[in-house]
């Protein structure tokens, strides 16, 4: 069981079926706003069964054969006092943690490190890296497009498993970040409205022709992570996957700097690199 999961638990996260709750968190705004919202139901979940519960007493209460004669009542300061102060109290102490949420959406705690530029066109994403120059050293560029992987590329690619790389979710070539860092992420689109969207992260930005919407994230759980395009943009709208592949900080230094000359062969080295730390944790496991 122990091979298993260390086996299978850097396929990180992506949709599964009959899935109600969110993925599990990435990063501390996902955290954040998987707080807010279990927060929020300790206000909705009441407030539901409250009115639910007065309807049901009205109905059967104020009905016409068990109250013929009704009540011409106009006014009760005590109950128009309440429903005035207490949806304000509610409103507030949902508003404070709300704004406070919505602030670090936009406000990263750090310089980025590293910036990336995600473009939406009908029907894939194109990226463009421009991460800090070193002392003495110029900085990194690596640009690529990404599209939806096709059935019959899976094994060129050497993405023949579905579990890891799943059909209508996995892509020929992922965004690689490394893990712990924060990416500055600039999203705009090429011809229509599309929407970057990941989950796992707590990320989605709308990608506007002419503008760019600026986001960031920091994963903090190495792993491959999907995502799609949350605009309705166009017939193939449900075949523009996003896929982050988070990874060590070497192991990001390594990919960037064949990238820069080769993607597809930075591509491959990177799953091969990782492959092989997988099964070194597996034989470990199994020794233990």
């Amino acid at each position: 069981m122990v091979s298993l999961l260390s086996a299978t638990g850097a396929n990180a996260d992506q949709p599964v079926d009959w899935q109600v709750r969110f993925q599990p968190a990435a990063t501390g705004i996902m955290q954040e706003i998987t707080w807010f919202e279990i927060y929020t139901l300790w206000f909705i979940v009441p407030i539901t069964l409250l009115v639910l519960g007065l309807l049901a007493y009205c109905a059967i209460k104020f009905r016409k054969s068990a109250n013929p004669v009704p009540s011409r009542t106009s006014h009760n300061t005590l109950i128009e006092v309440v429903w005035t102060v207490a949806p304000v109290v509610i409103l507030l102490a949902i508003a404070v943690p709300s704004f406070q949420l919505l602030s670090a959406q936009y406000d990263p705690p750090e310089e980025a490190a590293l910036t990336i530029k995600a473009t939406g066109y009908q029907w894939y994403w194109g990226y463009e890296y421009q991460a800090e120059a070193e002392e003495g050293g110029e900085p990194t560029e690596v640009v690529f497009d990404s599209f939806m992987l096709q059935d019959a590329d899976r094994e060129a690619a050497g993405k023949t498993d579905v579990a890891a790389y799943p059909r209508l979710l996995a892509v020929d070539n992922e965004v690689v970040v490394p893990v712990n860092q924060t990416v500055r992420l600039l999203i705009t689109a090429g011809d229509v409205l599309h929407s970057f969207a990941m989950p796992a992260f707590g990320v989605k930005m709308d990608a506007v022709p002419g503008r760019l919407n600026e986001t960031w994230f920091k994963a903090e759980r190495e792993g491959l992570y999907y995502g799609q395009c949350s605009e309705l943009c166009g017939k193939d709208h449900a075949f523009m996957p996003i896929a982050i592949r988070v990874v060590s900080e070497e192991q990001y230094n390594s990919w960037a700097t064949a990238a820069a000359a080769n993607v597809g062969d930075a591509n491959r080295a990177l799953m091969a690199a990782i492959e092989a730390e997988k099964s070194v944790d597996v034989a470990e496991n199994d020794a233990q």
